[in-house]
């Protein structure tokens, strides 16, 4: 690690001012877990603790987890700031659960990374794509995959893993057939046809666990799948020879965001932690550790030394999924899903 998040906070780069040193705080973030879990734990919340005198508390999980305990707590807030994936913060926006962000550096931030009322903000742009064993397909003679079609394989039988509906990589995984096959997020129905009948038989779990899904490519169990530029790139810094694929179909773009929690006498904290996830030097942290896309336009970062990261050409084979017609129907969705693919 050339630079951690202690030092720069140390440094006096976050800009944060100190609270006085009374009875101790606790501030509650709720987010990613996995690898995204661990990058947090070590580079963001140290310099926090130590400087305002808190005791952070991590509360892991993936989005709709996240969105599950705010509308759980509605009203009794305890979260201070979450993170989810664009389409859960779409609707947890729409729900009140987000307050506006104040301070935001607005000229610094890619529109993208925008949302409605600065209720929210971007801290990483995502690819959702293919992740393939690289050691398995050179043993097998197999060339790399280039297709969502190729998930449709008979070869793959049982070998591939893809997170469940509820988890956004699969419901784009669901999109993406039904845009391929003619339809799309208004037309829902060929993309359910694809997965129950092609893709189904191949999958050997539909797995929501970032831990478990590297663990079964480790074991060998699984071979290809469906995940997230962020996710593959900290795996394969872990050692293990993995690839990631843009497909040539498109590339969904997933929006990891962060916002500050609405509630009865919310902590200034809050917004400084917002602020600081898309300040430069810690969305380079992020691009280096994790892979994001930055959106801060001043992020430090070499695109070369990103080989996974939608940078540069990459970026423009992403594409946006329609997330105020998936809101309105993912309920829907997820209960068809879970009927008649996850069963």
């Amino acid at each position: 690690m050339q630079t951690t998040l202690r030092g720069l906070a140390l440094a006096g780069t976050l800009a944060i001012a100190a609270i006085p040193a009374e009875a101790q705080q606790t501030f509650y973030v709720a987010g990613y877990g996995g690898s995204f879990e661990q990058t947090i734990r070590k580079e963001v919340l140290p310099a926090f603790q130590q400087r305002h005198n808190l005791r952070i508390e991590y509360v892991a999980g993936n989005s709709t987890d996240t969105l599950a305990k705010l509308q759980a707590q509605r009203g009794n807030q305890q979260i201070d700031v979450a993170f989810m994936d664009d389409g859960p913060m779409f609707m947890g926006i729409q729900l009140g659960f987000c307050a506006p962000i104040t301070g935001l550096p607005e000229a610094d931030i890619v529109p993208a990374a925008r949302f409605p009322g600065d209720r929210a903000v971007g801290v990483g742009i995502v690819g959702t794509g293919l992740m393939y064993s690289i050691d398995y397909f050179k043993e097998k003679g197999w060339a790399p995959p280039t297709s969502w079609n190729d998930l449709t394989d008979p070869k793959f039988r049982k070998l591939i893993v893809i997170p469940p509906i509820n988890n956004t990589y699969g419901l784009h995984t669901l999109v993406m057939f039904a845009r391929m096959a003619g339809g799309g997020e208004r037309q829902i129905e060929p993309g359910f046809a694809a997965m129950k009948d092609k893709v189904n038989p191949n999958v050997l779990v539909y797995e929501p666990s970032p831990g478990k899904m590297t663990e079964l490519f480790q074991s060998g169990q699984a071979v290809l799948g469906v995940w997230g530029t962020g996710r593959v790139a900290s795996f394969a810094a872990t050692g293990f020879n993995v690839g990631f694929v843009y497909p040539k179909e498109g590339t969904p773009t997933l929006l990891a965001a962060i916002c500050p929690i609405a509630k009865q006498n919310p902590s200034p904290i809050a917004q400084e932690f917002v602020r600081a996830m898309v300040a430069p030097e810690l969305q380079a942290l992020l691009a280096r550790e994790y892979g994001y896309g930055p959106v801060n336009r001043h992020a430090p970062v070499d695109p070369t030394a990103m080989p996974m990261a939608p940078v540069g050409e990459r970026a423009q084979q992403l594409i946006n999924v329609d997330w105020d017609v998936i809101n309105q129907n993912r309920d829907a969705w997820t209960r068809r899903w879970n009927r008649e693919v996850e069963r």
